[in-house]
């Protein structure tokens, strides 16, 4: 993770530096408030364009160091030993805890020398107020989580992080073979109680069958993180990667918290061919007639194989509640939200206890109007 300092921009009022409001959507100084109109094109020199790199050429290479999270000093990185998050500070700063499960356990950590550079990025476009108060909404609905949870403000724990993904692309082409199981009925006589009856009984007639696709991933997302729990991460819904991404600005990411990545280019490149050869078999199998199918079998060949690496907005709560830590998460870009929280036994057994006596009771009811 990034405390970014890097793309200083002063404030024309107090000289303070200005940082990226979700809200505002402008750069904004967390001090005296004066917001300053900005968007990338102001300072397209430099910037590269969103671009798609070959995934053979990167895993045969080995890129050289070009995080580019430099500050006016020299970087220090740390990791927690409970979660294993790996966090960027620069200009001196030092971390008391881990900013994603709030652990103490954090020690000095050595720099990768073939990191990647995120080329690309979502901005944040849900404000923390946003987050705030849907966060307490959902609490609220918490029906059995402990009172002591729900009276806590859990909310004054929430940050904004920028999530490391990978994004690939590829074009697929696949041949198929199956056999297409077709339904028809056949009339069949039996005897029931001493009495002659007839049924229509569904069988199956299988024809061998064959055929072709082709089809264009766009954006295969697979997560870097190990900060965030990777379950809420697939309830908070997809990024847009493939339509609102912008070039990388240092802009964007002053004054919030940057995950470094941990599931290298490697990994993901084969969690990402894994997803798709299973959304190719689907496909496939979508393409099989008939009313019913076996014996599927799927020939695909891959070509043109590009990635990106790209951040992602998230607001984020850890808390910890009794021995275990939990955390809630919501998409920095739409707003889509989902959490763990512990459940109170206590109000699990009234509860229980309160269905079983009003099960008795409808029994004695209805029995004694017998």
């Amino acid at each position: 993770m990034d405390n970014a300092t890097v793309g200083k921009h002063p404030c024309p009022e107090c000289g303070g530096d200005l940082q990226w409001n979700a809200s505002k959507q402008a750069l904004a100084c967390p001090y005296c408030g004066t917001v300053v109109p900005w968007s990338p094109a102001q300072e397209a020199q430099g910037l590269q364009v969103v671009q798609e790199l070959d995934l053979a050429r990167a895993l045969s290479e080995h890129p050289s160091d070009q995080r580019g999270y430099a500050g006016d000093g020299a970087p220090r990185e740390v990791q927690c030993q409970s979660c294993k998050a790996i966090s960027v500070f620069v200009d001196g700063k030092v971390a008391q805890r881990c900013e994603f499960c709030g652990s103490p356990s954090i020690i000095d950590h050595q720099s990768l020398g073939d990191a990647i550079t995120p080329q690309s990025l979502l901005p944040f476009k849900i404000s923390d107020g946003q987050v705030r108060d849907a966060i307490r909404k959902w609490y609220g609905t918490r029906w059995f989580a402990p009172n002591r949870l729900k009276r806590a403000a859990l909310t004054d724990t929430l940050k904004g992080v920028y999530l490391p993904y990978w994004t690939f692309d590829a074009h697929v082409a696949a041949r198929w073979t199956a056999e297409a199981g077709y339904y028809y009925y056949d009339t069949e006589s039996y005897t029931e109680n001493g009495e002659r009856k007839t049924r229509e009984v569904r069988k199956v007639r299988w024809e061998s069958a064959s055929g072709s696709l082709r089809h264009f991933f766009d954006d295969e997302l697979v997560p870097g993180t190990v900060g965030v729990h990777s379950d809420l991460l697939d309830k908070i819904g997809r990024f847009p990667t493939t339509t609102d991404l912008k070039p990388y600005s240092p802009e964007f990411v002053r004054g919030w918290v940057v995950e470094r990545y941990q599931v290298d280019l490697r990994q993901a490149a084969q969690i990402g061919q894994a997803q798709m050869q299973d959304q190719t078999r689907s496909l496939c199998s979508a393409e099989v007639p008939g009313d019913t199918q076996r014996n599927l079998q799927v020939d695909a060949d891959f070509s043109g194989r590009t990635f990106k690496h790209v951040l992602v907005p998230v607001w984020l709560v850890s808390y910890t509640y009794g021995s275990r830590s939990f955390q809630v998460l919501a998409n920095g870009y739409t707003g889509a939200l989902a959490g763990e929280r512990p459940y109170s036994w206590v109000k699990i057994f009234f509860a229980a206890l309160a269905a079983a006596i009003a099960l008795l009771v409808l029994l004695a009811v209805f029995g004694g109007n017998r």
